[in-house]
C-alpha cells in the first residue's frame, strides 16, 4: 500500500471514530470531563475543549494546570479522567494507579520542541553547546556569570528560569542534561506556570529560561531563542526541526493519559474522540507539532480496543527514545 493511501485510511478511521462518538452526544447530552497536568499541553487541550464546546454544549470540560507530576497524583487517585503530561508516566506512577484501580490509555497526541531562550537584549548568547547547557544547570556548577560560561562573554550575573519539579518538562529537561540520577541546581526561580517563566525571562537581559515551543513562538518577539549544538551544528527548534527531530535531544511527543473506566461514559467518549481527531490542527494552531497520521489512527484503535499501558517506558520505567511511529503500536 502506498503512502499517502495509507495516510488517508489513517485519517479516514480518526473521522470515522471522531463522527462515531460526536454523533453519539446529542448536544443535550451533559456531564463534565475533568483534565489536568501539564502547562504544556494545556494549550491543546484547553483549544479542544472550546471546540467541542460548540458542538456539545451541555458537557463542561475542567482543564487545570498542575504540571504534569501534579496531574498523574491527581489521576492516579482516580480524581481525574485525563491527565495532560509532558512526558511518558513514571513506573512509580503507573503502580499508584493500579494501587488505586486506575487503568490507563496512553495517548500521544503532538510533538514539542523544549525551547531554551534569553532576553533580546543579550547580544552574546548565539548558540550554546549541549555541553554548556548542562555546565550551566548542573547541580553543584561553578557557573555563576555569563563569563563562566565563555571567557569571551560579559562578567554578568545569571538568572535562571525553570519550570517546576513537578512539570513534565523540568523531568525532560533534567533526564536530558544531566540523567536520571543527576541533580539540577537548585538556585532558580521556578514556577508550573510557563507564562510567569515568559515574563522572568523578558523582564531581566541577564536572564535564561526553557519552556514548550509553544510558549516562545508566542512570545518569539519578546524573546530570544538559543539554537543548540548538540554535536551536528547549531539548530532552533522549528516545525520542520522538531517533526524530524533534527533538533535533537530536545524534541518530545506529549500525551494524555485516559481513565479506561472513564471513557465508557458517553461524555468522555465523545470528547476523547473528537480530541483524536482535532489534535493535529488545534496543535499547529497554538505552536506546537502534529504528529503523522498513523500515530492517531493508532491511538484511535487503542482507545476502541482499551489498550491499557505504557509504550513509552521500558520494564525498569526509564523512558524509551526513538521515531515515535516505532515507538506507539
Amino acid at each position: 500500500m502506498n503512502t499517502s493511501l495509507t495516510g488517508a485510511l489513517s485519517l479516514a478511521s480518526i473521522s470515522l471514530l471522531a463522527a462515531m462518538t460526536v454523533a453519539q452526544a446529542p448536544s443535550s447530552l451533559t456531564g463534565t470531563v475533568k483534565a489536568d497536568g501539564s502547562s504544556t499541553v494545556y494549550p491543546i487541550t484547553e483549544a479542544v475543549a472550546e471546540e467541542f464546546k460548540k458542538i456539545v454544549p451541555g458537557v463542561n470540560v475542567t482543564v487545570g494546570v498542575s504540571g504534569t507530576g501534579g496531574g498523574f497524583k491527581r489521576f492516579c487517585a482516580g480524581e481525574t479522567d485525563i491527565s495532560n503530561a509532558s512526558r511518558p508516566i513514571k513506573k512509580e506512577e503507573s503502580e499508584k494507579a493500579a494501587s488505586s484501580n486506575v487503568e490507563f490509555i496512553e495517548v500521544p497526541i503532538a510533538y514539542d520542541g523544549l525551547s531554551i531562550v534569553v532576553n533580546p537584549k543579550n547580544m552574546w548568547v548565539n548558540h550554546l553547546t549541549l555541553d554548556e547547557v548542562k555546565k550551566i544547570w548542573t547541580d553543584g556548577t561553578s557557573v555563576k556569570t555569563w563569563r563562566d560560561v565563555r571567557a569571551e562573554w560579559p562578567d554578568k550575573p545569571i538568572r535562571i528560569f525553570s519550570p517546576g519539579t513537578d512539570s513534565g518538562t523540568f523531568d525532560y529537561f533534567k533526564e536530558v542534561v544531566v540523567g536520571s540520577k543527576g541533580s539540577i541546581r537548585g538556585d532558580m526561580s521556578v514556577s508550573e506556570d510557563d507564562n510567569v517563566l515568559v515574563k522572568g525571562v523578558t523582564g531581566d537581559e541577564n536572564a535564561i529560561g526553557f519552556f514548550g515551543c509553544a510558549y516562545y513562538f508566542e512570545n518569539k518577539d519578546a524573546l530570544k531563542i538559543v539554537p543548540i549544538d548538540a554535536g551536528k551544528g547549531a539548530i532552533a527548534p522549528t516545525h520542520e526541526t522538531i517533526e524530524t527531530g533534527t533538533y535533537a535531544p530536545f524534541s518530545r511527543p506529549l500525551f494524555i493519559y485516559v481513565n479506561r473506566k472513564a471513557v465508557e461514559r458517553p461524555e468522555v467518549k465523545a470528547f476523547v474522540g473528537f480530541y483524536l481527531q482535532s489534535a493535529g490542527k488545534l496543535a499547529e494552531e497554538v505552536g506546537y507539532v502534529k504528529l503523522p497520521s498513523e500515530v492517531y489512527s493508532r491511538a484511535a484503535r487503542n482507545i476502541a480496543a482499551r489498550r491499557t499501558g505504557t509504550q513509552f517506558t521500558d520494564d525498569q520505567g526509564q523512558p524509551l527514545h526513538g521515531p515515535l511511529a516505532d515507538l506507539y503500536q
